[in-house]
This record gives C-alpha cells, sequence and structure tokens, in this order.
C-alpha cells in the first residue's frame, strides 16, 4: 500500500543519487584492462598510468598541451561549401556534417588552429579531432592547412600540425583526393619561407592525410603506440598474401625504419618543441651553447 515512504521519500533519494554520481567517473583503459579514475587520467594527460596508453584527444585540448601556459587565440576556419557534391549514402552528407557540428561546437570541422607561442617562439598549430567524421579531409580541412600555412609565413612564425585522421572524406570524392597535393604545397610554403614545419603524429594517421603533409615535416614527432600509415594491415596482408612484422604501423615501429624522428610521450611534447624551435629558430644561439 503507497505510503509517504514510497511516495515521496525513495523518489528523492534517487533523484539525489542520479544527480550526484555521474556515469563517466572512471574510463576503463583499452591497453591493459586497468579502470581509470577520470580525473586522474586528465591530469597525466589522458595517458594511463599503468601502461602508457595514449587515448585520443581533441583539438582543444592539444592546445592546452602545446602552448605556453596553455594561452593561444584560436584561429577562425575558412568558410567553403558545405556538401558540394550534395552527396547521399544511407544518410545525407550535411545531415552527418550537422551531427558532429552539434557534438563538437557549431562551425567545428576535423581540424581547429590556433596561434600562440611555444618556447617564447611564434607558433601556429593546426591540430585535427578524431571525433569529428573520424578527422577525416575533405575540403574545408585543405582550406585550413592553406590558410594555416600563409598566416605562418605572414607572421613568421612556425608551423606544426598534429594530424589524427581516417583520411580522405568519402563523402567529397574528387574534391577531397585534390586536398593531397593542396596540403603538400602549403607545407612546401611554409619551408620555402624559411620556417620551421613540425609534424606530431598522433593515433591514428592514415589515408590520404599519412600520403600527403603528415609525412613531409622537417622534424617529424610520434606519440607512442600511434597508427601510422596508408592502408589498413589487414587489406596489406591480403594483397602481399604474408604475415606482416609484430608492431608494423606502429609509431615506434616506424622509428626504429627511420619514418619518425622520435617517439615522445604526450608529456614530453611540449618541452621537446620549445627544444626543437629553439634550434631551428635560433641556430646560431644553439650552435655557441654546443661549443660550450
Amino acid at each position: 500500500m503507497p505510503n509517504w515512504l514510497t511516495n515521496y521519500v525513495l523518489p528523492k533519494i534517487r533523484a539525489f543519487a542520479k544527480k550526484d554520481v555521474p556515469d563517466n567517473l572512471w574510463k576503463r583503459c583499452p591497453g591493459c584492462e586497468q579502470m581509470l579514475f577520470h580525473r586522474e587520467l586528465a591530469a597525466n594527460y589522458e595517458v594511463c598510468r599503468h601502461c602508457g596508453h595514449h587515448f585520443r584527444i581533441g583539438s582543444e585540448a592539444r592546445f592546452r598541451l602545446l602552448f605556453d601556459g596553455g594561452v593561444y587565440r584560436q584561429i577562425a576556419l575558412p568558410s567553403v561549401a558545405p556538401d558540394p557534391l550534395r552527396f547521399r549514402d544511407r544518410r545525407r552528407y550535411s545531415e552527418r556534417l550537422r551531427e558532429a557540428q552539434a557534438a563538437l561546437g557549431a562551425g567545428s570541422e576535423a581540424v581547429a588552429l590556433a596561434e600562440g607561442e611555444i618556447g617564447g617562439e611564434a607558433a601556429i598549430v593546426a591540430a585535427f579531432d578524431f571525433a569529428f567524421m573520424g578527422g577525416s579531409m575533405g575540403v574545408a580541412v585543405g582550406e585550413a592547412l592553406v590558410a594555416a600555412a600563409e598566416r605562418a609565413v605572414a607572421r613568421q612564425a612556425a608551423l606544426i600540425v598534429v594530424p589524427a585522421s581516417g583520411g580522405a572524406r568519402m563523402q567529397e570524392g574528387i574534391l577531397s583526393l585534390m586536398q593531397l597535393p593542396r596540403t603538400v604545397i602549403a607545407a612546401d610554403f611554409v619551408k620555402e619561407a624559411g620556417l620551421p614545419y613540425i609534424v606530431i603524429l598522433t593515433d591514428p594517421t592514415t589515408g590520404g592525410v599519412s600520403a600527403s603533409f603528415a609525412m613531409l615535416g622537417d622534424v617529424t614527432l610520434a606519440e607512442p603506440g600511434a597508427i601510422v600509415g596508408f592502408a589498413g594491415a589487414r587489406v596489406i596482408e591480403e594483397t602481399i598474401r604474408e604475415k606482416l612484422p609484430e608492431g608494423f604501423q606502429r609509431a615506434e615501429y616506424l622509428y626504429e625504419h627511420g619514418m619518425v624522428d622520435r617517439v615522445v610521450p604526450r608529456g614530453e611534447l611540449a618541452a621537446t618543441l620549445a627544444r626543437l624551435l629553439g634550434l631551428l629558430r635560433q641556430p646560431d644561439r644553439a650552435a655557441a651553447a654546443g661549443a660550450e
């Protein structure tokens, strides 16, 4: 028979419990299966303290990590036609874009741009958001990277690109493939101006992104365990009919085979970039320090 306990007290207790106990306090590490408390994980740059697994992070977290004091200025992305081919598969491409922007914020894309200082040196960072349609590269991403290169030259700043992408965006067809040569030209534009172009490979960097600007850095760094390659390992095995080596396409494998200059844990990236920019932007001072 209903009474004040069931009608009043219990609903209040349930409401209090739901309000004060979030569902996302813990996250399971895919590397070691340990349960990680969200505050400890955030304090360690979203890296597992037990096995070193690097969780994927978004562009804003990347900017706070890399720029001096976490201080930076966001750069507006160039305006492009949102659905140039009016593409549709199971759903309209325009609907997929709206859904991705609703999750990350109005006007967002697979890449975000920001400027500030790293080690006291002017820098522009283009960081990808894998959460936005797998970080895929379409016209908007190509335009953003071209704009970042032009701004870097105009400001005499280093350009640092942090890809995290599944490759070209299929919904834009040939237009997405055209971004491969455009981003290569953008990288060359920075280099020809005598400015540093540095790439930080993160998990994953694949497809057309790895086949263009991502492998052209003056210095190429990578986060531990990042998958880097063009085609997937299974596709390669089926094509060559051979078993691939252990750790194939991981950052450490690429480092051992000379395709990556250094594998750097996330917590050391800012300091590493600061040292690199000091060497590349002020070579005379670096040479004097080495002579001492």
